[in-house]
């Protein structure tokens, strides 16, 4: 380990926070904001999910519902920023809840994160898996796809989630050398596939891109439970707020970011920013691409398959443009898979999960958290087979929005009630007088995301051929049980939460030991 004199700024910070720098700083500005746009990724969840918004509140849901949707996130980015620039930790949300709201604020916020983050990698390995089924193997190469079961969908997933794992395993060099590429390839392919869907518009009537209609129930084709023209539009929500979510990767990516001070908030936010632009358009030459708007919130879940198939696939570019979306995908989830990973290790370092000092170790050749990154990865094909029965990439989609979101908001809420009082440490990034008003506007639509999200996916009932599938109100009420009993029955006790105070001074020799034993082997 470096001397205090040659230490970097980075190393001194995370050395003030009470942690020791394990993991490899290789990441730059570019780096921090392409792990979180390669998450975000607008041609997996703005694709995946565009049926939610035609068949809930129509292309009001699409355009409108995209904007509102994409400012909500936009201010939740610059809200985690500020505290991100105070807090550059690979913890970020857990770590800051604990520091701004308290031990068990901390706690909770760590374990709503990590379940939201693990809905993530399936909810975009399970679209990658119905994209490569329906539109390669079925549409391009011809091949028939009818007897492809759930058992099928739960192996690929598992094979593909694996190979993402692997990668990560062989080091962050490398997981960032894909994640920038994935950067410029979503920015390419979004470019010629808007080209390509106005091109196929059969005319330029921009007013029916704004027009809503409520198409809850048959008139969407089953996608959404029937309800009236409010709850669509929330629901609706779950479109913009699923596509641009995971971008507190480039925080979870803190400690192997160089300068994350002044870096990871200008990841979150740029990422957010451009995705709204460029996902906004995309939308917007999709809908001119649609001949009949009615027809096609008809055809429920395959709405999109159909508008790629008529208006992309029968030209060679198009063909092409489809494994740029299946790259794309891929590399979205290696990246989020990545993010899970760091969060784990950092919770596990702080002895918040179970088998933490196996959680928390890192490979010294590879210096990455290999433990956890297996453990994101085992518990994202776990999910991926509970969900099947519920159609899993509804559930998943909606979990990973709805559970994110409110991990988000549980930091900003705790420093809407400490800044100025027990929060004085503050970054080169500042919200300033806006920093309240973000806060309060981010509790409002967390609210309503939380009431869209479990209105959206409701449980199945039983049938002379099926059994009773429970919906997320179902797993929402279980995980607070979950979270009760074993807070109050174990954690409240034993979990003593990151280092602060004293703690930190007593780390100090532990910190230099650590670092000297990695850079020994």
């Amino acid at each position: 380990m470096a001397d205090n004199k040659h230490m970097s700024e980075d190393e001194k910070v995370l050395h003030g926070m009470g942690y020791a720098q394990e993991l490899s700083r290789r990441m730059g500005t570019f780096q921090s904001f392409a792990i979180s746009f390669s998450i975000i990724c607008i041609i997996s969840g703005g694709f995946g999910s565009f049926p939610i918004a035609l068949a809930t509140g129509g292309p009001f849901s699409l355009t409108i519902g995209w904007l509102i949707g994409g400012a909500f996130a936009l201010v939740v980015a610059a809200s985690l920023g500020q505290i991100a620039s105070a807090y550059p930790t690979a913890g970020s949300l857990y770590h800051w809840s604990s520091i701004l709201g308290g031990r068990f604020w901390g706690w909770a916020t760590a374990y709503v994160n990590l379940l939201g983050l693990l809905f993530v990698i399936p909810a975009v390995n399970v679209f990658l898996y119905l994209i490569t089924r329906d539109l390669l193997c079925a549409s391009v190469l011809g091949w028939d796809v009818s007897g492809w079961t759930n058992t099928t969908q739960i192996i690929s997933v598992g094979v593909i989630t694996a190979a993402q794992a692997l990668l990560n395993h062989l080091g962050i060099k490398l997981t960032t050398m894909l994640t920038d590429f994935a950067g410029y390839l979503i920015f390419v392919v979004t470019i010629i596939l808007i080209i390509m869907f106005f091109m196929a518009a059969p005319d330029m009537n921009v007013g029916k891109a704004f027009e809503f209609v409520n198409n809850t129930g048959a008139a969407g084709g089953g996608v959404s439970p029937e309800y009236g023209s409010w709850m669509a539009i929330i629901i609706g929500l779950l479109y913009p707020l699923f596509t641009i979510t995971g971008f507190d990767a480039s925080a979870h990516t803190s400690e192997e970011t160089k300068d994350a001070r002044n870096t990871v908030h200008k990841g979150m936010i740029y990422s957010v920013f451009w995705s709204i632009v460029f996902g906004f358009v995309m939308i917007l030459a999709m809908i001119m691409a649609i001949p009949d708007l009615k027809a096609a919130a008809a055809t429920g879940w395959s709405s999109f398959n159909n508008l790629f198939i008529s208006a992309i696939l029968p030209s060679f570019i198009g063909k092409v443009m489809l494994i740029g979306v299946i790259i794309s995908n891929f590399l979205c989830a290696l990246a989020a898979v990545t993010s899970t990973s760091r969060m784990i290790y950092a919770f596990a370092r702080d002895g918040g999960l179970p088998f933490s000092k196996a959680l928390a170790s890192v490979s010294p050749t590879y210096r990455t958290p290999v433990n956890a990154i297996w453990f994101s990865a085992f518990m994202a094909v776990l999910l991926t087979a509970i969900t099947t029965p519920l159609n899993a990439f509804a559930a998943l989609s909606t979990g990973c929005a709805m559970y994110l979101y409110i991990s988000y908001a549980m930091p900003i809420i705790a420093g809407f009630f400490a800044e100025g009082k027990s929060w004085t440490t503050y970054g080169s990034f500042r919200l300033g007088g806006l920093s309240k008003l973000f806060a309060i506007l981010v509790m409002i639509l967390t609210v309503l995301v939380t009431i869209g999200g479990h209105a959206f996916v409701v449980s199945v009932p039983a049938t002379d051929t099926s059994s009773f599938v429970p919906g997320l109100w179902y797993y929402s009420a279980g995980f607070c049980i979950f979270l009760a009993v074993l807070w109050f029955g174990v954690e409240n006790k034993r979990f003593k939460g990151p280092p602060m105070g004293a703690e930190i001074a007593k780390r100090q020799a532990s910190i230099a030991a650590a670092e000297r034993a990695l850079d020994a082997k």
